[in-house]
């Protein structure tokens, strides 16, 4: 087995060996993972935060020792707690991380970081909701991880990172997850609202707030209205995700 590090700021993961190929998430500065596959150019990955398989420029992450990967998974993780930093690299050039950029192997990769840094620990959930108002207007890339581009999962995933729990990649796989409550009013700041298509497939989610407000990834990072039927967009005048169902995670 194969192991490596994302060394850049942000790079894409791809659902097949092509830059071509769609973007199905990213792996920020600092995060680790298996290579499953390896190929000329390219490797097939697991993330060790979340399980996310997919493919990755070879020339976009650095290997590292087994015992490397795992005193990362046993370290205590350190995320860079600002919208952006920097980072100085051996040759004394910047490199912007975005936040959630783990630290944890900064001097082993012959880096330097002078920014905030946290470490994320299980607190009060309605810190959620202040951790997703720094990405207001982020705005929507399928796949995205990052306040300069992000889609709704890698949102809900991201913000329950930052304050010390994890949860699946996808909107789907998340939905799996917790408990589901019977109606809106059950729910509290910082619980999971997921949102079907025309099939009945979760493609959407979003994070609950006060008084049947939700923070989601639509177009941005936007706060709307939610109901029984769904979200309510108050500038399009007309729901634009139909409710499936809500989720208590913590």
């Amino acid at each position: 087995m194969q192991y490596g590090i994302c060394h850049l700021s942000i790079v894409p993961l791809r659902a097949s060996a092509s830059h071509e190929s769609e973007m199905t998430s990213q792996l920020l500065y600092g995060e680790h993972f298996k290579v499953l596959e390896d190929r000329a150019q390219w490797s097939r990955i697991r993330n060790a935060f979340d399980g996310f398989e997919a493919w990755i420029d070879k020339k976009q992450y650095k290997k590292i020792e087994e015992a490397d990967y795992f005193s990362l998974e046993e370290d205590d993780i350190q995320l860079s707690s600002d919208l952006i930093e920097y980072i100085t690299d051996e040759n004394g050039l910047l490199m912007p991380v975005a936040l959630g950029s783990v630290l944890n192997f900064t001097d082993r990769l012959g880096h330097r970081f002078e920014g905030e840094k946290t470490k994320p620990s299980v607190s009060v959930k309605e810190n959620l909701i202040n951790t997703a108002a720094l990405y207001l207007n982020s705005p929507h890339i399928s796949g995205g991880k990052s306040p300069f581009g992000i889609d709704s999962s890698g949102f809900t995933q991201t913000i329950y990172k930052l304050n010390g729990y994890k949860i699946h990649r996808n909107a789907a796989e998340q939905s799996k997850q917790g408990e589901a409550l019977s109606f809106i009013e059950e729910s509290e700041p910082g619980d999971l609202a997921f949102f079907d298509d025309n099939e009945g497939v979760i493609n959407h989610v979003g994070l609950m707030m006060k008084d049947n407000y939700i923070i989601h990834v639509d177009g941005k990072v936007r706060i709307d209205r939610i109901d029984h039927s769904g979200i309510f967009n108050a500038e399009l005048k007309r729901h634009t995700h139909k409710l499936r169902v809500i989720k208590k995670i913590i």
